[in-house]
């Protein structure tokens, strides 16, 4: 499989910015060297009175108008573009402000290579102070500047990279976008639970964890047993920098699983309210954020932790191999059913499209007086209100309770893959929920029998790719609320198998899901899932 959440083009800005008129508020002119102008979505850099168009290979830094003594600008670019380049995208500045003496252009990567300089008279001050601050309001648009970071590196996570990969390609980013920083390396499985568990939400907006999907899944866990829950969920907002397998949560805020591309997008993003669900097994609750799968997918997942070194592809090889076993998981399945046709949920998700551009502008503002920002009246006062609570109460009861008369028997006896989900992407290439939305109050399920015949298990891989499984005709595919699932044969059988839970094991054995709608925080690139939605839904009830 190939098909990978759509990454950023160069010139997108994400967020929108009015044309600039011809003015000193939007060109600072140097004389004759160096002219710079803020465009629509780009500045534009004059360099000996013309735009510079140099045909050198660029290389992978940082770069930007920045020193002790000037306006301090930085850019990066993760595809290797350099600052010589006459347009420079809003989307990949990071600072901008203003000091005193001459003007100088320096690389701030690799640090070892002494950087260029090129040293020009200023502008007045005050010309100066009124255009870094057009600048960075192009550039940021509803996105808090310098937000406070926790880092959680977890150097395990996946193929082993995570150290290297924040050191090198995610802290200069973070500092060049002076974005106060407290970073922990974890040494072991859970860990990242008790420190969410402990940390002071009122010192972070963002809480950052290198790795892979468990380094959320355990955030969200240790944030949820707080007994300021709701607080601490609606404080700190989680933002996924993609070091591990699936990198699913990248993937699906932020639009990539890249590192350096997940970084830039952090420090431009913007908070966005998501679902987190309630998971009851046994005596106990946990949060989920992602996924709840039993059947082939739980297997190709946890069945493959000892190829890690395979990244994501790890899951195409679990699946096929899973899938040609055709071994059933009959199950008992109850569901707080939603929207079961897919007309319907395509109808659905049209409406959630479109609104939800509002719902970012409502929501994007985080608390911090040093930028000016301040969380949304309705959020705020929702956090105050929730100070103290703990997680809020379970509509359902648990799984040890009798299943609500309401709710709708779904036939499970064949089964061979259960999967909801939260959330598009399940990993770089593999986009199962195609329909499914952050804050929509839903989650997403799809059941795959199965018996399915060799000859069609191609056509159903490749599915994921082209954007078809939501329409492929083996799938079936509705929403819920709510569901309980009970195995009917125990683990440890020839007719057992395993749990998975936002791809952490979990007992084989029942359980119930409850859909908690906006109870978490996450920082997105834009406000909306990066996905391209069901086949299409933009005519959907035309």
């Amino acid at each position: 499989m190939s098909s990978q959440p759509p990454e950023p083009s160069p010139g997108e800005n994400g967020h929108g910015t009015s044309s600039p008129t011809s003015s000193s508020r939007y060109t600072l002119d140097f004389g004759n060297r160096l002219q710079l102008t803020i465009q629509d979505k780009s500045l534009l850099v004059n360099q000996d009175g013309k735009a510079n168009t140099t045909k050198n290979k660029p290389s992978r830094t940082c770069a930007g108008i920045c020193s002790p003594d000037t306006i301090d600008t930085a850019l990066q670019y993760p595809l290797g573009r350099s600052l010589a380049r006459p347009s420079n995208p809003h989307n990949r500045l990071c600072r901008g402000s203003y000091k005193d003496s001459a003007a100088r252009r320096k690389t701030l990567l690799p640090p070892q290579s002494p950087p260029p300089t090129v040293t020009t008279p200023l502008p007045p001050t005050d010309t100066i102070v009124q255009w870094a601050e057009t600048l960075l309001t192009a550039a940021y648009g509803p996105a808090t500047r310098r937000k406070r970071a926790y880092v959680l590196i977890n150097p395990h996570a996946g193929p082993g990279r995570a150290q290297a990969q924040w050191t090198q390609e995610v802290a200069p980013l973070f500092a060049a976008a002076r974005m106060p920083t407290t970073v922990h390396t974890t040494t072991r499985s859970g860990e990242a639970i008790e420190l969410a568990r402990i940390m002071d939400i009122d010192a972070f907006d963002i809480v950052v964890p290198c790795g892979g999907d468990g380094g959320p899944h355990e955030l969200f866990r240790g944030l949820g047993a707080r007994a300021d829950a709701r607080r601490a969920l609606a404080t700190v907002a989680v933002a996924h920098v993609p070091c591990g397998s699936g990198n699913a949560l990248a993937c699906n805020t932020l639009g990539t699983p890249k590192a350096a591309r997940a970084a830039l997008a952090i420090v431009k993003g913007v908070p966005t309210p998501v679902d987190l669900v309630s998971i009851t097994q046994g005596e106990t609750r946990n949060l989920s954020f992602l996924s709840q799968t039993l059947g082939v997918m739980a297997e190709a997942d946890l069945g493959t932790e000892h190829l890690r070194w395979m990244g994501e592809h790890r899951f195409t090889y679990g699946t096929v191999k899973q899938i040609l076993k055709k071994k059933e998981y009959a199950c008992d399945l109850w569901v707080k059913m939603e929207i079961e046709t897919k007309e319907a949920i395509r109808a659905h998700y049209k409406r959630e499209r479109e609104n939800s551009a509002d719902k970012m502008t409502t929501t994007s503002s985080m608390t911090d007086s040093r930028v000016g920002g301040g969380r949304g009246s309705t959020a705020e006062s929702e956090a105050e209100a929730a100070a103290g609570e703990g997680l809020p109460p379970l509509k359902y009861g648990t799984v040890a309770d009798t299943v609500p008369e309401e709710w709708t028997k779904v036939d499970a006896d064949h089964v061979g893959t259960f999967f909801a989900g939260n959330m598009a992407w399940m990993a770089p290439d593999v986009n199962f929920f195609t329909a499914a939305h952050f804050s929509d109050g839903f989650l997403d399920v799809y059941l795959v029998d199965g018996n399915v015949p060799a000859a069609k298990v191609p056509g159903l891989l490749l599915s994921c790719q082209n954007n078809s499984f939501f329409d492929h005709p083996l799938v079936k595919y509705f929403k819920v609320s709510a569901f309980r699932i009970v195995p009917k044969y125990n683990n440890g059988t020839p007719e057992g198998g395993l749990i998975s839970i936002d791809g952490e094991k979990a007992p084989f054995a029942p359980f119930q899901a409850e859909v908690h709608q906006g109870l978490g925080l996450v920082i997105t690139k834009t406000g909306r899932m990066h996905a391209p939605g069901p086949k299409g839904w933009e005519n959907a009830g035309v």
